[in-house]
């Protein structure tokens, strides 16, 4: 098994949360250091604070992977005599990159909100609020039969061919390829001068159009011929629709306290804040991790019958009590799901490198109970 640098390690990791569904203004990325190095263990963590710092150090990871952004607002200035510029400088001395994954995580199927649904146990889930579809392209190629396996889990690989819940999806046709290499040319098969034909697979597989120019070039990569022929198609159907939040049902239904019970379990929080009176029947569930203030009138148009959330306001309380819109607030904590949830799907995909992927063991909780 082969070490991967830092660039190799994001750029699996950015198939899966790409940085276009992020939202507007949203700062994520490399925040410190650089990927161009080789890295053998990553350290995922929901936070980055000095005890993640340490924990980094102690475990000798090269790269942390964060949900929210330890630059979340520009700097004015970078001195160690303040607690940011401290950091900053613990992580550059200790050559440990930090790369940061949040509203796009968030996004991203199977990411945050998802991982939040599963947890709660909800059934039939969608999204809650739509912040971006996907345009997407065909492209077909055609590959000598003795390479239509490479070429195909190339274009597997690098992300072409997801539809739903399958992936490596494609559609091959067969036939003849005729072509006559000029003088110049260095021909996979035939020569110079002479017409050539051989048996031909045509491939074709679906893509999103912001990640076409990737595919196409690991296409070519896998691809034995030396110029490859290949088309690429704009199709009128769009990709299911991606956004924040999800909604979906209880398998059994329950009261309001109950389900306040069940939160608290499932998302392993001591304590949750509950807008409502407690003996409201529970069916269909919105949530969205984070700060979610901005979204209850999205929560009781998609029918909720209540909307789990962090960080909710005084105000915001009373106008969802208003609508008749019950809310659990579990707090922001939760989206430590992520930790788990990135370390399986990053040790699945990189079960080819010597890297070890570590679920960050500190608590960044601020708040305690009295």
């Amino acid at each position: 098994m082969k070490i991967p640098n830092g660039q190799q390690i994001i750029e699996e990791f950015e198939k899966w949360s790409p940085k276009y569904l992020a939202m507007e203004g949203d700062p994520i990325g490399l925040h410190v250091g650089t990927l161009n190095k080789k890295v053998e263990r990553v350290l995922v963590t929901l936070d980055v604070d000095e005890a993640v710092v340490d924990e980094a150090i102690e475990k000798r990871a090269g790269l942390i992977i964060a949900h929210h952004p330890p630059i979340f607002r520009p700097l004015k200035h970078l001195q160690t005599d303040f607690p940011q510029g401290q950091l900053i400088e613990k992580l550059i001395k200790n050559d440990i990159a930090v790369y940061a994954a949040h509203t796009n995580l968030d996004v991203a199927w199977g990411g945050v909100n998802d991982l939040l649904a599963e947890a709660i146990g909800l059934n039939e889930t969608s999204v809650l609020v739509k912040t971006y579809e996907a345009e997407l392209v065909k492209i077909a190629v055609f590959v000598p039969e003795s390479h239509e396996d490479q070429v195909r889990k190339a274009f597997g690989d690098a992300g072409a061919g997801a539809i739903g819940d399958y992936e490596h999806c494609s559609y091959t046709l067969s036939g003849t390829g005729r072509f006559r290499p000029t003088a110049s040319a260095d021909p996979y098969i035939g020569e110079s001068g002479k017409m050539e034909k051989t048996a031909e697979s045509k491939i074709e597989v679906v893509v999103r159009k912001a990640e076409k120019d990737r595919v196409i070039r690991a296409m070519i990569a896998a691809h034995p011929y030396e110029e490859p022929a290949y088309d690429v198609f704009t199709l009128e159907n769009k990709e299911l629709p991606m956004g924040l939040g999800r909604v979906g049902r209880l398998k059994e239904e329950m009261s309001l306290d109950m389900f306040a019970e069940h939160v608290k379990t499932s998302l392993d929080v001591p304590f949750v804040r509950v807008v409502g009176t407690g003996d409201e029947t529970i069916r269909k569930v919105a949530v969205l991790g984070g700060d979610g203030n901005k979204y209850i009138q999205q929560a009781k148009r998609a029918g909720a019958d209540v909307y789990i959330t962090g960080d909710l306001y005084f105000h915001v309380a009373q106008d969802a009590q208003a609508i008749g819109l019950s809310v659990i607030d579990p707090g922001h904590h939760v989206e430590k799901v992520m930790i788990r949830g990135v370390v399986d799907h990053m040790t699945e995909k990189g079960a080819n490198w010597q890297c070890e992927f570590l679920p960050s063991e500190v608590n960044t909780e601020p708040f305690r109970l009295k």
